[in-house]
């Protein structure tokens, strides 16, 4: 890999620090203070990995009128937005609930590109808020579909229904396909939610 990439892009300014992924390996590959990625197995022809992205829990928001009115000093409004109480000096205790409000919430996407329907997808990615699944095929193509590490449109709704999601993206479309609207149709029979995926769509996660 580091031959490829440095045939190609051998002026890089930066340096490309390499992180190899095992083959069926579940880990976290990268994380800050507000975002965590792992990555775990899919079940293709060739090895594959999907990734999913959470945000890490927000801090609460801060009631100004209440925060004036204790008297809070800047230097403890960081920990009242992380949930701390304020405990004036004569021991007065105000809880954290009378100073702040609740939190936004933390919004996660699972990306999972070239894989056959398999349930052991669907309990890696459980929970997570949005869903990216590819849809070659339509159902008349279900048994293709499987011998080339491939799935349906109806198992990505299938997936997304099994992970309790609350919307799905399709996308990986065969290039047999003038119109996604039959594989639209098939996911939304066994998922409510989704939307097809196409060169610079941008989606509020929220």
């Amino acid at each position: 890999m580091k031959d490829w990439m440095d045939f190609f892009n051998r002026n890089s300014p930066f340096e490309i620090i390499y992180d190899i992924i095992e083959e069926g390996e579940r880990r976290v590959v990268y994380e800050d203070s507000g975002l965590i990625i792992e990555t775990f197995p899919l079940y293709h022809r060739t090895p594959c990995n999907g990734y999913i992205l959470r945000e890490k829990p927000k801090m609460r928001h801060l009631r100004g009128d209440a925060v004036k009115f204790h008297n809070v000093p800047v230097s403890q409004l960081k920990a009242i937005k992380e949930g701390a109480d304020f405990v004036k000096d004569d021991g007065t205790v105000i809880p954290n609930a009378m100073l702040t409000t609740d939190a936004d919430p933390s919004v996660s996407y699972a990306y999972c590109s070239d894989t056959m329907m398999d349930p052991r997808v669907a309990e890696d990615v459980k929970g997570v808020d949005t869903i990216y699944h590819e849809a070659t095929y339509d159902d008349s193509l279900e048994t293709q579909a499987r011998e080339r590490g491939h799935s349906t449109a109806r198992q990505a709704g299938k997936i997304a229904a099994m992970a309790g999601a609350k919307r799905l993206i399709i996308g990986h479309f065969s290039k047999r396909y003038n119109s996604e609207e039959i594989l639209l149709r098939e996911a939304s029979e066994e998922f409510p939610e989704v939307i097809v995926a196409n060169e610079g769509l941008r989606i509020d996660l929220e």
